[in-house]
């Protein structure tokens, strides 16, 4: 595999491009975003993971501000909350971003889960385009969706373009999964596969409830390497891009320390378990 470092990126269907390891900030409260955001940046990160869930989206935006790093620099990400599904749910919703953040634009809005039924998922969809063609975001795409989520966007994609043109209905640039050894999710990975969707991995760290797992520990002692580095870097060999969430400076630091070892393709089969074992919510089952 081309080697990887940690100003690599992809490029998405957008024509943008989106850093390989992101800086996750889910249940980082508020009043301790901006400083640990604040390291991630020193520690060479260039991508925020938020969500208007998460209600921290204000300090992320300051953090990125005070970094004294060019805007263009940073790719920060939200996504519609639940609450808001649905189109004017969904216009509100990024509406609220701006506010809070004082951005220019969003460099990445996602879906965060398909709940609502069909209608509000398709209305999402159509808020988030039509914000993209007026530039306030730059690329959108959808979290925590079955592959039977994203048949039917597909779908509602070809059908929008037929009405109003090919491009005219946005593209799925990226998909956000919790994704890690014991969930793999490997039909989700191969639908994004065969279409150039960028997957990337939430709880890529199973949030350490794996670190003792007799899997790992060969590649821990071979590679004089943490468990928490050695499943990052899995993730990175797999194509994925893993979203790596601490609010301790030095495991925020630890977390960015994976370029200066590479796991040998036997050892990347050997973490793949094949097993359905979620560590937290997977909205990817509704049915709604």
């Amino acid at each position: 595999m081309a080697k990887l470092d940690i100003n690599t990126k992809y490029k998405m269907l957008s024509g943008y491009e989106i850093p390989v390891l992101g800086y996750g900030v889910y249940q980082t409260p508020a009043g301790v975003t901006e400083d640990v955001t604040l390291h991630a940046f020193k520690a060479g990160y260039r991508h925020v993971d938020s969500a208007r869930a998460y209600r921290n989206e204000g300090p992320c935006a300051e953090a990125m501000k005070k970094s004294g790093l060019p805007r263009s620099s940073i790719f920060f990400t939200s996504k519609v909350p639940p609450q808001s599904m649905g189109y004017e749910g969904t216009k509100s919703a990024i509406k609220s971003t701006f506010a809070q953040t004082g951005l220019d634009y969003i460099d990445l809005y996602l879906i965060h889960a398909p709940y609502g039924g069909k209608k509000a998922r398709n209305g999402s969809w159509r808020a988030l385009v039509e914000a993209q063609q007026e530039g306030k975001i730059r690329s959108i795409g959808v979290s925590n969706y079955g592959v039977h989520h994203l048949d039917e966007l597909e779908a509602y994609i070809s059908e929008l373009e037929a009405k109003h043109g090919k491009g005219k209905a946005g593209e799925i640039s990226v998909g956000q999964w919790e994704i890690h050894p014991w969930l793999e999710r490997r039909d989700i990975v191969e639908w994004c596969g065969k279409r150039g969707v960028v997957v990337e991995a939430y709880c890529p760290l199973v949030r350490a409830t794996r670190f003792e797992e007799p899997i790992l520990q060969p590649m821990v002692k071979k590679y004089g390497k943490t468990p928490a580095q050695v499943l990052i870097r899995w993730s990175l060999q797999k194509g994925h891009v893993p979203l790596p969430k601490s609010v301790t400076h030095s495991r925020i630091v630890e977390n960015a320390d994976v370029y200066d070892f590479e796991l040998t393709e036997e050892e990347v089969k050997s973490l793949e378990t094949g097993k359905y074992e979620p560590c937290t919510w997977d909205p990817t089952i509704s049915r709604d």
